[in-house]
């Protein structure tokens, strides 16, 4: 088989499920009833109560986001509603690990869940202080207790108080300082009501970002603009064209001035596939030849070449960008295993990675399911 023992499954987009102590244990205690914290609801009459999250005066029911590993599709629909509708493996540490076991993934980024992916319901509430501590305290679960449970098995990951730049830089140095390997980042800032990648507002966190050598990592959905194309469309429709985000993302990104003020940033598109990638960067490049000329874009810097420098695509299951995978670029592909949610081919994951590498070098599958998440988190393997 081409998975050859020696070579690691390292997923670049898992989720967790916060537990309910997460922010209880960790906010001062006049923000007890006003931090994150898990109430008994009944939702529906005649149904039993249901957990939800109370924060900053606002009820959230979908406690588990899409949390449905160990069900089969036919029971996919509404979301958990009780941590016990869950594999304890979405909010405990331990069991998550035994479940990578299961699945045969040495190793898993995680983003959240009741923050967003990243962390921007902390941006819109009405409390900033209660926010910053919010953000922090989801930061030290990431390092000290996630990621603590399995320092090789876990990559820890930061979110960010977006509202503040200067709270932004010192939290990435920070949560570098404890560990952490990556940043949660929006994959467009605007729809957020924040400025966009076209002006130099965010400067001083990409520049702290190559300081701690920490890429930003761009989940599709993450700017909470979904592609919507009805009212009467089905999420179905939504779910299909998700990748569409990283394809915005990555447009404006190359046409930005973000990569040449900031030659050694690394982004990856999180959940966005690679099919699309090599369409992408044909089109890219060949508006850059016909149409740089009389627009505020770089005359020099080739859309393509900046892609392959600084970004990173990943996949679950693309055999299109498998078999078009020199066009993507080789060094430029990451595995995910999307853990617990329902594009996840969990717990068979390396037996269908290997049949979808059935034809792929030795070489390249290495870079593509190990060897390149491990050169861009900075997370060697341990011997």
């Amino acid at each position: 088989m081409p998975l050859r023992d020696h070579m690691q499954l390292i997923s670049t987009d898992d989720h967790l499920v916060e537990p309910p102590n997460l922010w209880v244990d960790r906010l001062p205690a006049k923000y007890a009833e006003l931090g994150p914290h898990i109430v008994e609801k009944v939702l529906h009459e005649g149904n039993p109560p249901a957990q939800v999250w109370r924060y900053d005066g606002t009820e959230h029911p979908n406690i588990g986001l899409n949390a449905v590993a160990g069900k089969r599709p036919q029971e996919y629909g509404a979301e958990p509603i009780r941590f016990d509708d869950m594999l304890p493996g979405c909010y405990q540490a331990a069991p998550r690990i035994r479940d990578m076991d299961v699945d045969g993934v040495e190793a898993a980024l995680c983003f959240p869940s009741f923050p967003r992916f990243a962390g921007t319901r902390f941006a819109g509430a009405k409390d900033k202080d209660l926010a910053l501590l919010c953000v922090q305290a989801w930061n030290d679960f990431q390092t000290d207790e996630w990621a603590a449970a399995g320092p090789e098995r876990i990559i820890p990951m930061n979110i960010l108080p977006l509202w503040d730049t200067d709270a932004c830089v010192a939290e990435i140095h920070r949560t570098a300082a404890k560990g952490a390997r990556a940043i949660s980042f929006p994959e467009n800032p605007v729809p957020l009501g924040l400025p966009s990648f076209y002006t130099d507002h965010w400067d001083k966190v990409f520049s702290a970002a190559e300081e701690t050598s920490m890429p930003l990592c761009m989940h599709f959905g993450s700017s909470g603009n979904p592609p919507f194309t009805s009212k009467e469309a089905p999420m179905a429709v939504m779910i299909a064209l998700f990748g569409c985000n990283s394809m915005y993302a990555t447009a404006d990104l190359v046409f930005s001035p973000v990569f040449h003020r900031h030659p050694n940033l690394k982004i990856a598109m999180s959940e966005g596939g690679i099919g699309w990638i090599p369409y992408m960067l044909e089109r890219l490049d060949e508006t850059w030849e016909r149409h740089r000329w009389y627009q505020n874009i770089s005359h020099d810097a080739r859309p393509s070449d900046l892609f392959r420098k600084h970004i990173y695509g990943c996949f679950i299951s693309d055999h299109g960008g498998i078999k078009n995978r020199h066009e993507v670029g080789i060094d430029n592909i990451t595995w995910e295993c999307d853990y617990p949610h329902s594009d996840s081919n969990w717990p068979n994951s390396r037996k269908v990675v290997e049949e979808m590498m059935l034809e792929v070098p030795d070489e390249e599958v290495h870079k593509m399911v190990e060897l390149n998440a491990r050169k861009l988190f900075n997370f060697p393997r341990v011997q």
